[in-house]
């Protein structure tokens, strides 16, 4: 039996691009392998980190490709995994983040079932350093706008004002790189959204409405220290992909809503 669902289910590379994370990289890891999906790559790009990530690795690389060098940052890292990569299907997984039991199993089984579908995106839910879920206003508001449409809206006029996609929950097939190419290694802290604006400029994904993993704020990720250069980087990705001045000024809108939700009320 479990030789069948390998043959069926396509091969997903999943890429965790990482510098000094011992505190979490180990239940990133096991969240990877404890999901038991029969044609798994898994692969990690560390930035030569000194914190104990090393020998944490070591533990699993019988199970992992793992390759330990200075790097340009967290986007050249990516794209280092995703080009070693063999999978038809592509994700990455940050080193402080986690996937829900059940998650591979399920988007390779949607790939399988829908032979068109280039990419898939799901519910994900925000948690602390303690993995306690948070900022549930947050992820209530961009799971409200996974839907096909709203108040008239498409998805991609959608993204160029607000990013709903949430990167750990997301998975593409291969294939597609050949046309959009990978994250622009200028961007180091909103390069996923720019490829999620290529990506639907192309092809519109399929939404599992179930959530399929944990992202996690703490006070070293970059989510957390620089949440406003981030807005900032999003403002010059939509820039170049729209010139519409009320997609701009509605783009600047939201993100000063949620500059003052994060402030005031979360």
């Amino acid at each position: 039996m479990k030789s069948k669902m390998k043959k069926n289910l396509p091969k997903i590379s999943i890429i965790t691009p990482s510098y000094n994370q011992a505190n979490y990289i180990e239940d990133t890891i096991l969240s990877v392998l404890s999901q038991d999906y029969p044609n798994l790559e898994y692969i990690i790009i560390d930035g030569g980190s000194d914190d104990g990530t090393l020998e944490i690795l070591k533990k699993y690389d019988k199970k992992l490709k793992i390759i330990s060098e200075k790097d340009s940052g967290q986007t050249n890292a990516i794209n280092k995994g995703m080009k070693i990569s063999t999978g038809d299907i592509i994700s990455y997984l940050n080193s402080d983040d986690m996937y829900l039991p059940g998650t591979l199993k399920t988007v390779g089984c949607r790939f399988t079932n829908y032979h068109d579908v280039k990419w898939i995106t799901g519910r994900c839910r925000i948690i602390d350093n303690r993995g306690i879920a948070i900022r549930s206003i947050i992820t209530t508001w961009k799971n409200l706008w996974l839907k096909k449409r709203l108040f008239g809206l498409d998805r991609y006029s959608v993204l160029l004002i607000l990013n709903y996609i949430s990167q750990p929950a997301t998975f593409w097939r291969r294939e597609i790189l050949d046309k959009i190419g990978f994250f622009d290694e200028t961007l180091d802290l909103s390069m996923d959204y720019d490829f999620w604006l290529r990506l639907m400029k192309n092809y519109f994904p399929y939404v599992i409405e179930e959530d399929l993993a944990l992202f996690r704020i703490q006070k070293n990720s970059k989510s957390y220290k620089n949440y406003i250069g981030q807005f900032e980087e999003g403002y010059r990705i939509i820039r170049k992909h729209t010139d519409s001045r009320i997609l701009l000024f509605l783009h600047k809108l939201h993100d000063s809503i949620v500059v003052y939700t994060y402030k005031h009320l979360i």
